[in-house]
This record gives structure tokens, C-alpha cells and sequence, in this order.
């Protein structure tokens, strides 16, 4: 399945975002994802990562089989700023994690990379 973003219209507070599905074999739909702009300011996501939360929320209700009206929900967001803090704290950790250096070599001398290119 492919979900290609087409865009959006803006509708008082919330935000339309359009998309095309196309399934081999199958013909393309259109279909929409409504976002309410509070929940973005809310949760302090971006607004240009609307249409990839959309696109997301698209894809996994129709791997679902739903039917019904695609809403990008204030839990959509909330998993998507926990995902995102994770991440963060997985790198801050990985920055943390002292690296290991090669041992010395057994003759005790410090070996030159450029040692072997006549340098």
C-alpha cells in the first residue's frame, strides 16, 4: 500500500489533510485525516509533521480495516512526543557511554595511521 500526501485545507480550527492509497490490483482512493491545530500546540508538535502523523494515522487505521472518519487524536500525539523523548534519551545516553579505546600495542609504541603509506 502507498499513501501519497496531495494537501491540506484549512477549515476553522482543524486542518484537512488529503491523501491518495493506491493497492495493486486495486483502484486509487482519496482519502482525508482531520487534525485539530490545538492539539499541535497542546502537545508542542510542528505543524509540518502533520502530514506524516496523518499519513501514519492513515496507513494504521486501514491496515485496521476502518472505515470510518481518520482523526488525528490527542493520543496519536501523545505517542508520537513519547516516541520522540525516547529517542532523545537513547542518544543522551549513547553520548554518555564512554568509548572504548584500542588497547596499546605490545610493543608499546604508539602506531602511526599514515606509518605504512610513507608518510
Amino acid at each position: 500500500m502507498e499513501v501519497r500526501y496531495l494537501g491540506f485545507e484549512q477549515q476553522r480550527s482543524a486542518r484537512v489533510f488529503r491523501f491518495d492509497v493506491m493497492e495493486k490490483g486495486q483502484p486509487t482512493r482519496r482519502c482525508v485525516v482531520t487534525a485539530d491545530m490545538a492539539l499541535f500546540l497542546s502537545h508542542r508538535v510542528g505543524i509540518q509533521e502533520g502530514p506524516t502523523l496523518c499519513a501514519g494515522k492513515l496507513s494504521s487505521d486501514l491496515e485496521k480495516n476502518f472505515d470510518g472518519a481518520h482523526e488525528l487524536t490527542a493520543a496519536d500525539l501523545r505517542s508520537h512526543v513519547d516516541a520522540r523523548l525516547q529517542a532523545e534519551a537513547r542518544r543522551a545516553e549513547m553520548r554518555k557511554t564512554p568509548r572504548r579505546r584500542p588497547a596499546p600495542s605490545p610493543e608499546g609504541e604508539q602506531r602511526s595511521p599514515w606509518r605504512n603509506m610513507g608518510v
